[in-house]
């Protein structure tokens, strides 16, 4: 499936790319043991997961499937955490090659700066999976996550009408140049049209953090006292914000949505501090991304976009979702 020539040539050229300005990556963590219960000829693939951060519940639930799929295939897993870096995260594609992985599933960290990285995957003849997260550069066999257009659609709508179509509302953005945020806004202006009385005073990134949404809302809520909402693009964000609200004294009067679906989010509409989450089913995708990496490496063929339903968990069905 790739040859060592070309892996060199790749190798040569990731490493200019950390020469002229990436820093020393953490090596690559963990692994999995092969499950018992696998085909013989999956035990042979290896496949590489490069994740963008294990510090937030969504990309933990995400591992969850990653390695619950590569238990049952029987695979070997090469699994790397990339804290939030994108150079470690090049780093870590730099890893894979050189281990000669089959297949490479990447949740990138930015968009635009893992596409060197997919470029030198494909000069290696490594075929590479996208997931939540895609590239903006090189060839991508398949992405497998949510379509966060309609993800941010879904959201901004339900937030609109929970705040009867007016007010002032502003909006936490996730990680600048990430797809999801990108894609997420997309939605949110696309419903935004929808509802005139409604008026964005304030966009700000918060870095899909729970700590950077507190301190991002409560700048916020000072700057603008007559503020309604914070439409925000993660959960982490969110809860963030409902700290900034109950601090501020003004929980029930200043509501908030997010998105993924967290088990904090979840318990957060349930006691009402949250109006909803729009979840993502991170576990599906971390199963369904080894799923297909697997007949990749077989050599079937699948298809390239594979988007994963949303689900808008709200006071009517929280408790089902505890």
């Amino acid at each position: 499936m790739k040859s060592l020539k070309h892996a060199l040539v790749a190798l040569a050229g990731v490493a200019a790319l950390v020469l002229a300005g990436c820093g020393s990556g953490e090596p690559i963590t963990g692994g999995s043991d092969s499950g018992s219960d696998g085909d013989h000829d999956s035990k042979e693939i290896t496949i590489g997961f490069a994740i963008s951060t294990l510090q937030n519940p969504f990309f933990v639930s995400m591992k969850e499937g990653v390695d619950e799929a590569a238990k049952k295939l029987g695979i070997n897993l090469k699994f790397a955490d990339a804290s939030d870096d994108a150079n470690t995260q090049s780093n870590d594609v730099l890893n894979f090659i050189t281990e000669g992985v089959d297949v490479a599933v990447l949740n990138a960290t930015d968009g635009e700066a893992i596409a060197s990285s997919v470029e030198a995957l494909n000069k290696a003849g490594i075929p590479v999976i996208t997931v939540d997260r895609t590239s903006e550069g090189g060839e991508i066999v398949a992405h497998i996550g949510t379509d966060n257009v309609t993800a941010g659609e879904v959201t901004a709508k339900a937030f609109f009408e929970a705040l009867g179509g007016k007010g002032k509302v502003a909006i936490l953005e996730g990680v600048p140049g990430a797809s999801s945020a990108i894609d997420r806004g997309t939605g949110f202006d696309n419903v935004l049209a929808d509802f005139p009385d409604i008026s964005i005073v304030a966009k700000q990134t918060a870095n899909y953090q729970r700590s950077e949404g507190l301190t991002v809302a409560q700048n916020i809520l000072q700057a603008n006292p007559d503020l309604v909402g914070f439409l925000s693009m993660n959960d982490e964000m969110a809860l963030g914000a409902v700290e900034a609200i109950n601090a501020a004294g003004k929980a029930g009067k200043v509501k908030t949505i997010g998105i993924d679906g967290g088990a904090d989010a979840v318990k957060a509409v349930c006691d009402g501090s949250l109006v909803a989450t729009v979840a993502q089913q991170s576990k599906v995708m971390g199963s369904q991304s080894i799923e297909q990496a697997v007949k990749v490496a077989k050599g079937e063929k699948i298809e390239k976009l594979q988007p994963v339903d949303v689900v808008v968990i709200d006071s009517s069905n929280c408790k089902d979702y505890l």
